[in-house]
Formats: structure tokens, sequence, C-alpha cells
């Protein structure tokens, strides 16, 4: 199917098939579409919601066009997992970027844990790349780099912007439309290391089961979706959160509910940052044992991370072990050596 044929289906109000899709994405992302086309697909998919199919062709594309993280050298029995969402939601503090730090940094016995952080920057100039900044790492460490930051500290930063060349095409489109598109979405589908476990928040309940099926589609070995009911792309402790489960190609949905984990509801003030100097303030302050909401929704979604990633089943005894995390000082030596590693290339 040709690209204006492509656009007809679009503009008629049709979806594409994945293979349609991928076809499309693969002329996007080398070049072979102007600005006008680019954001004529990017605005005609997100003016009536995204399918199942249109992500999965995308985000195969995007996957054959990424610079890869070397597999880290001693790893071999190591679970690698990535917390990245898809931003969109009312900003708090980089709730995700500390909740992989206390995954990384937790007690899990002979299965380790690496968390291979996946993010960019943000329009608010707020998101993972600067907050980490701020916090020392170098973010513009090379996949090399990074591949070591794994086998030493557990964690690395997988730059967007790095790993993805084949974007630059985009970059003007997205701009100018201003408002997330697919892009948003197959970022978390697209980790640079691979990793086939994933906690992925999202700022719009619709795409909870999208991005499930997605996943499963795409051979996830586990992942959560989740969506805070307050809005949140988080796993919330404002309220409830919606949570849909992928075990391999088998999916469940859950509503989670802070009573039953011992969990105090929190407000959205309570959770958020001036700045990005802020957010590092708070993301120091709940690394170095601090008692509060911010410790409690970074636990929460450090949990979640522990899932994910096989070492229980339920959340309740991960919070035991990412607060251990926390307790123990172990959290707050990863990004010790998050940072020094990063800088070493």
């Amino acid at each position: 199917m040709e690209v204006h044929d492509t656009l007809r289906v679009l503009v008629a109000g049709g979806s594409l098939t994945a293979d349609q899709t991928e076809t499309l994405f693969e002329a996007l992302l080398t070049g072979k579409l102007d600005d006008a086309q680019i954001a004529g697909v990017l605005a005609l998919i997100q003016a009536r919601t995204v399918t199942v199919d249109e992500v999965v062709g995308a985000a195969r594309v995007m996957r054959r066009h990424v610079t890869p993280v070397p597999k880290p050298e001693g790893c071999d029995d190591a679970v690698l997992i990535d917390t990245c969402g898809t931003g969109g939601a009312p900003k708090t503090f980089n709730v995700s970027t500390a909740a992989a730090i206390v995954a990384a940094g937790a007690e899990t016995g002979a299965r380790r844990v690496l968390v291979a952080k996946h993010g960019n920057r943000s329009r608010t100039g707020r998101g993972s790349a600067e907050v980490l900044q701020a916090l020392g790492v170098a973010v513009d460490a090379s996949p090399q780099t990074q591949s070591r930051c794994l086998a030493e500290a557990g964690v690395c930063f997988c730059f967007a912007i790095h790993h993805h060349p084949a974007m630059k095409h985009a970059i003007g489109p997205r701009r100018s439309l201003g408002f997330p598109t697919i892009f948003n979405l197959l970022g978390p589908l697209t980790n640079p290391a691979g990793a086939d476990r994933q906690l992925i928040g999202v700022y719009d309940p619709r795409f909870l089961p999208i991005l499930a099926e997605a996943l499963a589609r795409l051979g996830a070995t586990r992942a959560i979706v989740a969506h805070g009911l307050d809005g949140l792309d988080e796993l919330s402790t404002t309220g409830p959160t919606r949570l849909a489960h992928v075990d391999r190609a088998v999916r469940t949905d859950e509503t989670l509910h802070l009573a039953p984990l011992g969990i105090t509801q929190a407000s959205l003030a309570d959770l958020q940052a001036a700045d990005v100097a802020d957010s590092a303030r708070i993301i120091r302050s709940v690394l170095a044992g601090e008692i509060g909401p911010p410790r409690d929704i970074v636990l929460l979604n450090a949990a979640a991370a522990l899932v994910v990633a096989g070492i229980t089943n339920d959340i309740a005894p991960a919070l035991a072990l990412a607060a251990g995390a926390i307790d123990s000082g172990r959290a707050g030596r990863t990004l010790e050596t998050l940072v020094r590693v990063s800088h070493s290339g």
C-alpha cells in the first residue's frame, strides 16, 4: 500500500493492519515521508485512538532501528526490566526513575534484577534525563558504558535520543503538533537493552488494554501496565490504580487499592516537585530514608517492578524488599555507583 493510500484509509477513519503500519513506519523512519505526511499520519491516528495492530507494527519497526545496549558481562542469570512510562500525566517528581534505582538496589538473592531505564527529555524540562543529570548521572554515556552500568550498578539510563536515531525524521512534526502521539506509546515498547519485562505507566486508561495486548504480541515475558485513577501514569498513592498484567500471552486485570497494603493515601500536592532540582532533592531524600508520601509511592512502584521481574508474585512482599533496599543503604549506593560508572566511558 502506497503512503497516499494509507493516508486515505486514515482520513476515512479507518485503521491499519500491523503489516500496513510496519510498511508506513519503515518509510517514516527512513526519511521517505515529508513533514506534512508525518504530521498527518500522527494526527489522524491520535484523533481516533491507536489500535493494537498499529502499535505492534510501529514497534516492530522501531525495534529494528534501535541502537542497542550490549549485553552486560557476567550477568547471564540476571533478569532485565524497564520502568519507562508514556508521560503525559500531571507532573509529580520523577517516580519511575526513583523506583528504578530502588528496584536495582533490592536484595533479591541469586536472581539479580537489572534495570535498563529507558527515557528522554520532557517538553516541561522535567523528564528522566533532566533529573538523572541533576543527580549527577552522565546521561549521554555510550551504549558500552551503559552496559557497564548495568553490570556494576544494576541500573543504567538509556537516553532515547541516542538510541533511536531514525526518530530524527519525526522530531519537527511531533514538536509542531504539541500533543502526545503514538510515539509516546512506542518508547516504552522499544527498550534498547532488549528488556522483555516491563512496568509501564500510561496517562490515559484507554491505553491499558492496548499496550497490554501489544506487549503480549511482541513477546513480553512479564509486564504490568498501570494507570492511576487520579490520572497519574504510575501506580498511585492518591487512590486506586488500574493494572493490566501480562504473563507471556496471558492477560489479567485488577484494581489495586491502598488500604490492604497499609499505604496511607496521599494528595497530588504531596507528590509534586517545583522543578527538576526539587525532583532530584525529593529522590535523594527518599533514598536517604525519609518517611512520607514520596517514599510510599516510590516503594509501591519499585515493588511492582520486582513483581514484573518475577522476584515475587504479589505487591505486598515486594514492598518489604523495596523498603529494605532503601533502609539498608543499598539503593543510595546504587545511585552512587551509577553516577561513578556512567562517567567512566
